[in-house]
């Protein structure tokens, strides 16, 4: 069976059109017999416009009845200024138009799927590691509890020691905690940035003053390098940028060789200062260097628990560093070392 398939309201109409004029000229042969031959050949183009821009218009109506509420839909605007007449002149195509539109809202509810998806196994990830965090430091102060209740509170050679690493447990909860805080406000940008003029060579020497022990365990040596002159003046918020250097020189002491250095090296790059935190330990994988900004990764993570942190140090650095409209970044060679390098705007007198 003969089955006429049109795509579009124009081919509709011309075949009805087609149709109609070969009924009307078998009528008009038969009226070549009766006289009326003149008559007819008058009428026939006329009844072929009509029968098409009458079929055209009613098609045209009935699809755009059917396709205006999937505009609005899957464009949530209203289109009732999309006339009738420009699908009667053929300036537009209603159908490749709705399919072009539809595969294009498709598109973008399967990227927006894929985009919840990642959000929804990023938020599962991020209670799982927030209660795997805090759940040492409460298991350990309910056990020190437990034990001088159990009578250890009258011996003297337990209490102590068990008050003690009680109160440290209670300072690594409150340290995640307190990241947790500065992220989340970093984030939705409840935090703001004290911008003001520091000397950024002063700023580093109070880190190395801080890092001095740590550094002292591990014969680690600490170089500032300033490539120009002193001091160097940026304007930036002075206790982020120390919490940001102090953060990438800990990390570089902890995870450096014993007898290693680690080198503060600031580039002067005309309106900008470049700062480069770089040490010669034992590296990154690449396949971690992606993820080392993300909330508590831990490269090594039993060995990240025993050198102590809560694991959202390198996620506070990336988002200080981004509040002042900068990006960090990162190299990294096994047993070759690492160099985080970001920039601050120089304060020009």
């Amino acid at each position: 069976m003969f089955t006429l398939k049109p795509s579009t309201p124009q081919k509709l109409a011309i075949t009805s059109s087609v149709i109609i004029t070969i009924f009307t000229g078998i009528l008009m042969v038969i009226a070549h017999f009766l006289g009326w031959m003149i008559w007819l050949m008058i009428f026939v183009p006329v009844i072929f416009l009509i029968s098409y821009f009458s079929t055209l218009y009613i098609l045209a109506v009935l699809i755009n009845d059917k396709i205006t509420p999937i505009y609005k839909t899957i464009r949530e605007v209203p289109i009732e200024g999309k006339k009738m007449t420009k699908l009667i002149g053929g300036k537009r195509d209603i159908i490749a138009d709705v399919d072009h539109e539809v595969k294009l809202w498709a598109d973008l509810k399967l990227a927006e799927i894929d985009r919840l998806r990642e959000l929804e196994k990023y938020r599962k990830d991020f209670v799982g590691n927030v209660s795997h965090e805090l759940k040492t430091p409460i298991f350990n102060i309910q056990g020190y509890i437990l034990t001088l209740l159990d009578g250890g509170l009258e011996d003297p050679n337990i209490n102590r020691l068990y008050l003690e690493r009680t109160e440290k447990s209670i300072d690594r909860m409150i340290s995640i905690v307190e990241d947790l805080e500065s992220i989340t406000k970093l984030e939705s940008g409840e935090l703001k940035l004290n911008i003001e003029s520091f000397d950024l060579v002063k700023l580093t020497e109070e880190v190395f003053d801080l890092e001095l022990r740590d550094a002292n365990s591990k014969r680690i040596s600490m170089n500032l390098k300033a490539k120009a002159t002193k001091p160097i003046l940026v304007m930036a918020d002075k206790k982020r940028i120390f919490e940001v250097i102090s953060n990438l020189v800990g990390n570089a002491i902890k995870y450096g060789k014993k007898g290693g250095n680690v080198n503060v090296v600031f580039y002067d790059m005309d309106n900008m200062v470049l700062i480069e935190v770089s040490d010669d330990g034992i590296g990154i994988e690449k396949k971690d260097l992606i993820r080392i900004f993300e909330r508590f990764y831990r490269v090594d993570k039993s060995r990240s628990r025993v050198q102590g942190g809560t694991g959202l140090g390198l996620s506070i650095v990336k988002h200080i560093i981004e509040a002042h409209e900068q990006q960090i970044n990162v190299k990294s060679q096994i047993d070759t070392g690492t160099t985080f390098t970001f920039m601050l705007e120089r304060h020009n007198k």
